[in-house]
């Protein structure tokens, strides 16, 4: 039995699905799985379409990626990746296997399921995001409610679905899935990721223009599911100059948030380039406070896998968004730093400040956050996947 894994990216590309996906599928492997990832090609030249790497058999087909920066463009790397890549499951799938299917590009597990019906192979949902709902928060896109019903069969006729937090699951539980077929498995912070040394941090700090700055720092993703405007309003309510609010990464939003905050003529934002894995830890260690946030209407749509990375380097965290989301529970429950609502500009500003003059408490928060990721790591991810009913692998031997 062979475990297929699709998904649109897979490394050595850097996007969270495809950090995550490398680090599951090794593992894995290591644990004696026979595992395939079929992904898209990134174009490079010295990149095979056909390898395996670390024990992991990797297929990539082409499409048309890099066309993004367009709605039609986009439209095109999706529809040339789903069909070269449900062409290769479907060469490659055979009755016994089980097919994981990601939620990138949005709605392709509805193939794949296809496919594994079409092969007798048994079918896992690892649901990252939840669409069609985002499309229509985001994008107003309410014709895609003709999907859903789809969606939700797909669903429930899965070996399995595995979802990231408890108001996800609640998405899933109200489509019909069973409770015997819907896992929680929270994501993990990329792999040997850890507390940085100080020299490499202040290397960076001192790179950036940041030494002797109090960092509140957003690394990652800047799409539109983040709630970012209300981060400028809050800088702009800060009045100490030690306070430096640092965005670290690229999307939807970035050039846009840098528009608006040289406009409001907000000195104490700056703005730096995603970072390689090999300098994450230093560059996520540059930050005293890190910034996590959802828009209103989707937190039970996503669950931000940045909250593991700052943890892991044993960094605060400072959560805006709906007060009873599951982010903000664990943000309180796990001492991990402190939750706000949105609306709350003054307040969190003040917060800040005390977080500012308060290196003992930033101290504490930072010691809960090293034991949260501590639980939530590869090692525990792995086991809970061995541990699904549908990928029958928990009587298989701990090695090759």
């Amino acid at each position: 039995m062979r475990l297929i894994f699709v998904n649109r990216f897979y490394w050595p590309d850097e996007p969270a699905t495809a950090q995550l996906l490398h680090d599951l599928a090794e593992a894995l492997a290591r644990a004696g799985a026979d595992v395939t990832v079929v992904a898209s090609h990134p174009g490079d030249i010295d990149v095979p379409d056909t390898e395996v790497r670390g024990g992991v058999r990797i297929f990539r087909v082409r499409s048309a990626r890099g066309r993004e920066n367009s709605l039609a463009g986009k439209a095109l790397a999706f529809a040339s990746f789903q069909l070269r890549a449900w062409f290769r499951v479907l060469r490659s799938a055979r009755r016994g296997d089980c097919l994981v299917s990601l939620t990138d590009p949005p709605l392709f597990g509805l193939a794949v399921w296809f496919a594994a019906r079409l092969r007798g192979a048994r079918i896992v949902h690892w649901v990252q995001d939840i669409y069609p709902e985002l499309a229509i928060v985001l994008a107003g896109q309410t014709w895609l409610r003709l999907v859903r019903p789809l969606r939700d069969l797909a669903w429930r006729r899965a070996d399995g679905c595995v979802t990231l937090g408890r108001d996800m699951a609640g998405v899933l539980a109200r489509a019909g899935v069973s409770p015997a077929k819907l896992a929680v498995i929270p994501n993990w912070a990329p792999a040997g990721l850890g507390p940085p040394a100080a020299t490499e941090v202040a290397a960076v700090r001192a790179e950036w223009g940041l030494a002797g700055k109090f960092v509140v720092a957003y690394s990652g993703n800047l799409g539109r599911v983040h709630d970012l405007e209300p981060v400028l309003d809050i800088a702009a309510a800060v009045a100490d100059s030690r306070i430096v609010f640092l965005f670290v990464g690229g999307g939807a939003q970035a050039d846009v948030l840098a528009r608006a905050a040289q406009a409001r003529g907000l000195a104490n934002v700056v703005f730096r380039a995603r970072q390689p894995r090999a300098r994450l830890a230093a560059a996520l260690g540059a930050g005293d406070l890190h910034l996590v946030t959802l828009l209103p209407g989707c937190e039970a749509l996503v669950f931000p896998s940045k909250l593991y990375g700052a943890a892991a380097v044993g960094r605060p965290v400072l959560f805006i968004g709906p007060a009873d989301c599951d982010v903000a529970v664990q943000v309180r429950e796990k001492n991990l730093g402190l939750a706000f609502p949105r609306a709350r500009i003054a307040e969190i500003a003040a917060a800040i400040g005390r977080l500012a003059d308060d290196p003992a408490a930033l101290a504490r928060h930072g010691t809960a956050a090293l034991a949260f990721a501590a639980d939530q790591d590869l090692v525990a991810a792995t086991a809970r996947w061995r541990r699904l009913p549908a990928l029958q692998l928990a009587a298989s031997p701990p090695g090759r």
